[in-house]
């Protein structure tokens, strides 16, 4: 009523009502504290003229911006939109009441490793164990009860029909919830959305491959999307040798190449000092320069791992900087998980320190030579904390982004990995969209135990690959590396094929497989599987054609049955035992001892 009344001043004293306009602008947040009851169906108005500057008059025939930029109410929706007319609606919470109760539920992990996958629409078992929640999931959300989504939800309610509700901003999340024998997809923003009005929800009911193409445009607009440059083919150490590298090894590697078609190859963990401590440690006495001028004199790019978000405690860059990291209400330091047999922090990038140095790291990184940049564990600048400038926690890691990007040049290739995925948008080359891989198919400690999904394995790294394929309109997808090697090796030539059948999905191609460890017939099979450019289409949720192959990833997508009846006591003890620091130090020990030998076999063999 109050704007009918404001439309009609305006005909007849356009000053006035110009200046109540403005009046009533800067009282909707007191307004909104008053009536947060307040339900307005004007949040379906998505026409909106832009923003007025700070101080400015906004004239009468702005008032529709007062009305789409007030703080939003709750909206529900008591029927879903008719399929293939998707809408969008703003709103702090949204509810879409759903016409019968789902057959299943899609859930999206929060980051790079958190598991994405079609479910039945029932609860979950809490991953175990509890230290490693930070960097495998959002910890904000991981003891959450009902089936649950980060940013985006979609429910299957019959063969080809599919609703999905997704956010159009940060700091958001989506829940199946029932309420009074009714089924619903709820939607929310975090923290103080709501009062700048940035609350847009994107709704649509149709195929699977309808809605979400249709959200993945929606969201180009609002993020970015992918430039036309290709994802590069990389060699990267990781998986041959993890952090058991050194210069002269590498050296040996990188000729031992050969001619294979490879455009990047990539050091990853194990040259520098400590997690924090960017600099070369004793195993590369020539130096970051020369390693990348070793690579580019094999005609390829060089491209180099870090995690430049995260420190370990025994690093220099924690014990000197301490008021540079994360931390909660009380004081205490933000656990950023545990790793490399110690406690992670995570830097707060909202520090102007931090942000120089950022900027400074990238900028030494390039100026070493490396052109391809892999930035890993960068969940940690999207944990919730109390942070030197108030800002989101999801708009505090995009602004850490930002600047490394800008520092790094955009002519760099920007790999993230171990990222949250909608703030990540628009700002890398390429995203890591699932678990890393291993040599393993599934660990049935990590699968029919702790229930974890997000840990290094094939059948994990697939499952939420494939439930993410959507992102590919996007931004480029990496998948992580394939296998050709059978050398120390337990994954069967059927699963080998599935990865590099993913990769060819993808067109992201990796691998780390030692060229000492490949026999003729392999590396022939990966010099074509490198050059190669099939035909690819997509026939359903799990299967493909890949030229004239069919595809079928359904062996990989379902989930672990939850731990039950003689399982539960073993499953509880492990997912204690993994809680301990002592543990994983002890593990983290017998890895690096198992990494080194794998080594020294590799030295004997090349």
């Amino acid at each position: 009523m109050i704007f009918d009344l404001l439309a009609d001043v305006a005909h007849t004293a356009p000053t006035l009502a110009d200046s109540l306009a403005n009046l009533l602008f800067s009282s909707l947040p007191l307004v909104w504290r008053i009536m947060p009851q307040l339900d307005l169906t004007v949040n379906k108005i998505v026409e909106r003229t832009p923003a007025p500057t700070a101080g400015a008059v906004l004239p009468i025939r702005s008032f529709y911006w007062i009305i789409a930029r007030m703080p939003t109410p709750p909206l529900k929706l008591d029927s879903p939109p008719e399929a293939g007319s998707p809408l969008v609606v703003n709103a702090s919470f949204l509810t879409v009441s759903l016409p019968r109760p789902p057959r299943k539920f899609y859930r999206h992990g929060w980051q790079s490793w958190s598991l994405a996958a079609w479910t039945d629409p029932t609860p979950l078992p809490i991953q175990r164990p509890a230290i490693l929640h930070p960097l495998q999931t959002d910890p904000r959300y991981v003891n959450e009860t009902s089936p649950h989504s980060s940013w985006v939800g979609a429910v299957e309610l019959d063969e080809n029909d599919i609703l999905l509700v997704g956010a159009l901003g940060l700091e958001s999340h989506v829940q199946l919830s029932s309420k009074n024998s009714e089924s619903q997809l709820e939607g929310w923003y975090e923290d103080n959305n709501y009062e700048r009005g940035d609350c847009d929800w994107f709704i649509a009911r149709g195929s699977e491959e309808f809605v979400f193409a249709k959200y993945a445009e929606e969201l180009g607009k609002r993020f970015g999307k992918r430039s036309d440059r290709p994802a590069p083919r990389v060699w990267c150490s990781w998986y041959s040798l993890y952090t058991a590298i050194d210069e002269s090894i590498l050296f040996r590697i990188f000729d031992e190449l050969g001619d294979l078609p490879f455009d990047v190859l990539q050091v990853d963990d194990g040259w520098q000092t400590s997690i924090g401590d960017w600099t070369a440690n004793n195993k590369f006495p020539s130096g970051m320069n020369a390693l990348a001028d070793k690579i580019k004199s094999t005609g390829r790019k060089a491209g180099l791992w870090l995690a430049p978000l995260i420190a370990i405690e025994s690093s220099r860059l924690f014990r000197e900087h301490p008021d540079w990291f994360l931390r909660d209400e009380n004081g205490k330091f933000v656990s950023a998980g545990f790793n490399w047999g110690e406690q992670l922090y995570a830097l707060d990038t909202t520090h102007p320190a931090v942000t120089e140095w950022l900027s400074a790291l990238m900028k030494q990184v390039r100026a070493w030579g490396f052109d391809y940049l892999k930035l890993d564990f960068l969940y940690a600048g999207a944990l919730s904390g109390k942070r030197h400038i108030d800002l989101p926690r999801e708009e505090a890691y995009r602004g850490a982004l930002k600047t490394m990007r800008e520092a790094m040049g955009h002519d760099a290739y920007f790999l993230a990995c171990g990222a949250p995925i909608l703030p990540s948008l628009g700002l890398c080359d390429a995203l890591r969209i699932g678990p890393d891989v291993s040599e393993k198919w599934e660990d049935p400690r990590d699968a029919k135990f702790l229930y974890n999904c997000t840990t290094p394995g094939a059948r994990n790294a697939v499952r939420t690959t494939v439930s993410r394929l959507w992102l590919q309109f996007l931004v480029a997808v990496d998948p992580d590396v394939v296998y050709f090697s059978g050398k120390e090796n337990s994954l069967s030539a059927e699963h080998r094929q599935l990865l590099q059948d993913l990769a060819v999905l993808c067109n992201f191609k990796a691998t780390s497989d030692l060229p000492q460890w490949i026999t003729h017939a392999e590396r022939e099979s990966l010099r074509g599987f490198l050059t190669a450019s099939p035909p690819v289409k997509r026939i359903n949720r799990a299967t493909f054609q890949i030229d004239e192959r069919i595809v079928d990833f359904s062996s990989a997508l379902a989930l672990p049955p939850p731990p039950r009846g003689l399982t539960k006591l073993p499953a509880s003890f492990m997912g204690w035992l993994g809680n301990q620091p002592f543990a994983l130090n002890l593990f983290h020990r017998l890895n690096k001892s198992a990494f080194r030998k794998k080594r020294q076999r590799a030295e004997i063999e090349s």
